[in-house]
């Protein structure tokens, strides 16, 4: 009873509660990062009916995703730093490579009129926009943990109980990265000299 009144009194239930946000915090964010993976083999597809499209940037998607989903990911990722830093950096990776390609598309006036390939784009877009969120959440909950990790006296629950730091994504370039790459659908990106956007003239 005493150590149990002790433990308490030193953060037990906060690491408990915390940990339960964390977990749930992850959950969120590999079910977005799923959700992207499960758009591009679509994306792929479309982008393929483009006779002339670069292949190396295809296959860099294609080569991307391929080790972005290799990874096997469960709640117990987030307490293996070298796990966790292998899985950011795939899905960082992958990030870039889907960008490159929206880029790309730019060049080809057929795949930017197709249908197809602007639905997939906002989908994608809606999805970076969703991994954004749940990254912040996350983020914000693995600094709460952390944070009780090596404070007084809850440290000292975590040093009897084996509590460790949690690893975290990188913040750097986070709102950067909420934003999704943007096609440009034939629209010029500045007005012409002497020209008033406000008025179209």
């Amino acid at each position: 009873m005493t150590l149990a009144l002790s433990l308490t009194g030193c953060g037990y239930n906060q690491f408990q509660s915390g940990n339960e946000q964390v977990k749930a915090s992850w959950s969120e964010v590999l079910s977005q990062y799923q959700r992207r993976a499960d758009l591009i083999p679509n994306l792929v597809n479309v982008v393929k009916g483009q006779a002339d499209f670069e292949q190396s940037t295809l296959q860099a998607v294609v080569a991307a995703r391929a080790k972005a989903t290799a990874i096997q990911t469960s709640p117990e990722l987030v307490n293996d730093p070298q796990a966790f830093q292998k899985f950011q950096q795939a899905q960082k990776d992958l990030s870039g490579s889907l960008s490159r390609l929206l880029v790309v598309s730019e060049n080809y006036p057929a795949l930017r009129a197709n249908q197809g390939f602007i639905d997939l784009q906002a989908q994608l877009e809606g999805t970076e926009n969703r991994i954004a969120v749940a990254r912040n959440r996350y983020i914000k909950a693995v600094q709460d943990y952390n944070v009780t990790v090596h404070s007084f006296p809850s440290n000292l629950t975590a040093m009897a109980l084996g509590y460790k730091e949690k690893p975290n994504f990188s913040v750097e370039n986070e709102q950067a990265m909420a934003q999704p790459p943007v096609v440009n659908f034939g629209k010029p990106a500045n007005p012409p000299p002497g020209s008033n956007p406000g008025t179209g003239k």
